[in-house]
């Protein structure tokens, strides 16, 4: 639930603060994701739209906490790091979750039937990218530690390796991707067109959950490096 304290106290002694709490609501809105496509594959279709509703009302919260942040940050207010790196940081946090409502969106406002053989690797996909959205948020949690120790040390060390490991597994998923498309585009003379391209434009955008948080993962790597 979104946070009835002021934009001013969400910081405290941090400037990761908000940050931090921005991307929670994310991982809130992209973990459902999984039960999405498994109501998918159920062809559970009632699951399906109490998924999606979710989804969008934790979105909604994620965009209000941005929003807010925006809008009434004091432009004042002294911050370990620069202001417009802090809301360019909110902004590709936000991307991830407007990614898991489109992926809802989608799949609940067009009948989408999963052809044999693809559940499975759609499956790991997504499995895969909301993995990498876990691995950015857990970088995201680690700015206090970093700015408490003056960004030095080990704990940078372990931040950069926790990044290195973030870009790792979006090649990975980057991978997935294109054998899920490859299979898709093997079975094409048996699907309608239209389902090809609604089906392409989805994978394409369960490997966009994992390009948003290796962007925000690069972001914070340029932050620990100034």
């Amino acid at each position: 639930m979104l946070s009835s304290k002021p934009v001013a106290a969400l910081f405290g002694k941090s400037s990761f603060k908000p940050l931090q709490q921005h991307m929670r609501l994310v991982i809130e809105c992209v973990s459902e994701v999984q039960p999405l496509f498994e109501a998918l594959i159920d062809n559970d279709h009632e699951q399906l739209e109490e998924i999606k509703n979710r989804i969008f009302v934790k979105e909604r919260e994620a965009d209000a906490l941005r929003n807010e942040l925006c809008d009434r940050l004091p432009r004042s207010m002294r911050l370990a790091v620069n202001r417009q790196d802090l809301l360019e940081l909110l902004t590709m946090q936000d991307a991830i979750a407007d990614t898991a409502q489109d992926i809802a969106g989608l799949l609940v406002e067009r009948r989408m039937e999963v052809h044999a053989g693809m559940a499975e690797p759609l499956m790991r996909l997504v499995c895969r990218c909301i993995d990498t959205c876990r691995q950015a948020q857990a970088i995201v949690e680690k700015l206090e530690e970093l700015q408490e120790s003056g960004g030095l040390g080990r704990d940078a060390s372990r931040v950069e390796q926790m990044v290195v490991e973030l870009g790792n597994m979006e090649t990975d998923t980057d991978v997935m991707g294109m054998a899920l498309a490859r299979a898709l585009f093997s079975e094409e003379d048996q699907l309608k067109p239209v389902s090809v391209m609604f089906w392409y434009q989805l994978i394409q955008w369960v490997g966009n959950l994992a390009d948003y948080a290796e962007k925000v993962g690069e972001r914070l790597r340029l932050l620990i490096a100034r």
